[in-house]
């Protein structure tokens, strides 16, 4: 160990890192700057919280050294960094996307940036020939998750970067199902990683966020514009309880992980003939790239049990532990209905074209104890018989 060595582990940057503003009175952990506007020509250059304010720059500083990243800017919400991206596109770009997406990404790039011209491409890029084909495609943005979401395919992330450069695109990782502590896409060769910070970051259900991460200064001056000029901002509250969040997310995801790979080898022993999707599980398609990218699993299981539409829902009802909601990342456990819930905006044929049927579920594991959460499992599906 070098003594003179200052880049601290993940965890300690996490707890150590955005401490700034305190000086003058001490506190250990910055307060909340509650207050729409700042007196002119003060030491710090704010102005107007809209444009700024000391709660948006410490959480910054945590996400950079979280993503390895020189430059971080926070919004409101998951669906407002998104936002944010998109508009830098001209009417004339062309975005090529990963076939499966999350579904608020596919209603605004369907139902709002096309009314502007912008093109959009679904591809999937699993698929050597579809990343062969970049070169041909020639898109402004390629724009990708990994997991994606709910199907959690695992895109080689260094391979579409490099093909994204061959033709000077950008490429866009959504990086929300895997997290920070599991995956750094900057490191792979991701121009922009994007996160809801509403998920792992934050873990506690109890607050939006989003954050647009990249290396590239002229991004992210583009990105404090969208901030500012389409009022994208976070509330400095919400990004208080995001920071105070980001100081346990190694030992929340450490859990995730753990719980989802305990409750994912049960589901596979007890109906080995249907579909259990987990990264670190040996089944998934991408098992082994899984392995190679990401330090973890993650806490997301999606399962379709090939139950009719009726009794899939009778048993996500008779869940005890598991609660049905949209999002994820929480420290409680969470129980999803794609077809119905997130990505019922997505047309019902283009859903079973990726493999969103309507028996699919997918579960958001929490730090409970597995055994309880198994055991609550157990219990959903004795009640319906099965």
């Amino acid at each position: 160990m070098n003594e003179e060595d200052n880049n601290w582990h993940f965890e300690t940057e996490s707890v150590h890192s955005g401490l700034s503003y305190n000086e003058e009175t001490g506190a250990v952990i910055p307060p909340i700057f509650a207050t729409s506007t700042f007196e002119s020509d003060n030491q710090h250059g704010f102005d107007y919280t809209r444009s700024g304010n000391p709660n948006f720059r410490n959480l910054e500083e945590v996400l950079k050294k979280n993503e390895n990243a020189k430059y971080a800017t926070v919004f409101a919400s998951g669906v407002s960094a998104i936002t944010s991206i998109l508009s830098t596109l001209n009417s004339n770009s062309l975005v090529l996307a990963e076939e499966n997406i999350y579904g608020c990404t596919y209603r605004l790039m369907d139902k709002v940036f096309s009314k502007f011209g912008v093109s959009v491409k679904y591809s999937d890029l699993t698929k050597q020939e579809n990343i062969d084909a970049i070169a041909d495609i020639k898109p402004d943005i390629l724009w990708i998750e990994s997991p994606t979401n709910p199907m959690l395919k695992v895109l080689d992330i260094k391979s579409i970067a490099e093909a994204s450069k061959a033709v000077g695109a950008n490429l866009v990782v959504d990086n929300t199902f895997a997290s920070s502590f599991i995956q750094c896409p900057l490191d792979l060769g991701a121009d922009l990683s994007l996160l809801s910070l509403t998920k792992y970051a934050n873990g506690h259900s109890d607050a939006l966020g989003g954050v647009v991460c990249s290396n590239n200064e002229e991004w992210a001056d583009k990105m404090v514009f969208a901030q500012k000029a389409l009022g994208l901002q976070p509330s400095p509250f919400d990004c208080w309880l995001i920071q105070r969040g980001l100081k346990t997310q190694r030992i929340r995801v450490e859990r995730h992980s753990e719980n989802a790979e305990k409750i994912a080898s049960y589901l596979t022993d007890r109906f080995p003939d249907r579909k259990v999707i987990y990264p670190f599980l040996e089944s998934h398609p991408q098992y082994n790239l899984a392995l190679k990218q990401m330090r973890l699993g993650s806490g997301i299981i999606t399962v379709d049990l090939g139950l009719d539409l009726e009794t899939t829902k009778s048993f996500l009802n008779e869940l005890k532990l598991f609660a049905k909601a949209e999002s994820l990342g929480g420290i409680e456990s969470l129980v999803c209905h794609p077809a119905s819930m997130t990505h019922a905006s997505v047309p019902k044929s283009v859903r079973e074209s990726v493999g969103i049927s309507d028996s699919l579920f997918r579960l958001s594991v929490g730090i409970e104890n597995s055994d309880d959460l198994i055991k609550d499992i157990c219990s959903a599906l004795k009640k319906l018989g099965i």
